[in-house]
């Protein structure tokens, strides 16, 4: 087991370990879970996610963290920082981002993450602006970031994808 690296009542966000690859690999196969994203995520792109995310780590000293519920050692999910790899009005940026299992919804695990990512990125990693965005379809992940305290900057149409596409719509969220 890998220590916690941010703690809070229920959660403990650590680096990734072997066995969160099948429950990650489970998650990101359900249609509910990526129902705002383009695509389903299969085994070898899941795996290949974990890759990056730890390569992240190396590179940034951050990255996105797995979350574990503290009394039964679960994996949830993730939290954490990233950097988008595309170009925007925005962009160059740090960008929160989130993603839990199903059966961890509507319990607000999202949000204690998410509040304590938000305190160490600015009083830990000395961060002065954090983003997130998501499909504008997307009203549960947009609450999040209300809930956490970031303030609706603008719409906008994601590079990476295709404008036809119901999900290319944005909403773009700050806080500094």
């Amino acid at each position: 087991m890998s220590p916690c690296i941010i703690s809070t009542e229920r959660l403990c966000l650590r680096k990734w370990i072997d066995s969160d690859s099948e429950p990650f690999i489970k998650m990101n196969s359900d249609q509910a879970v990526m129902e705002y994203f383009p695509q389903l995520s299969s085994e070898a792109d899941t795996l290949s996610m974990i890759n990056r995310i730890n390569l992240a780590f190396e590179k940034n000293g951050f990255g996105l963290w797995a979350v574990e519920d503290k009394i039964t050692k679960d994996f949830l999910g993730f939290t954490g920082f990233m950097i988008p790899q595309f170009e925007s009005f925005f962009t160059p940026c740090i960008e929160i981002g989130w993603r839990f299992r199903k059966e961890s919804w509507g319990q607000g695990l999202a949000t204690e993450a998410a509040k304590a990512c938000i305190d160490y990125g600015f009083n830990k990693l000395g961060f002065t602006k954090i983003v997130s965005f998501t499909s504008a379809l997307n009203v549960k992940s947009e609450k999040v970031m209300q809930r956490i305290g970031m303030n609706y900057v603008a719409n906008f149409d994601h590079p990476k994808i295709e404008k036809e596409n119901l999900l290319c719509q944005h909403v773009l969220y700050e806080k500094k």
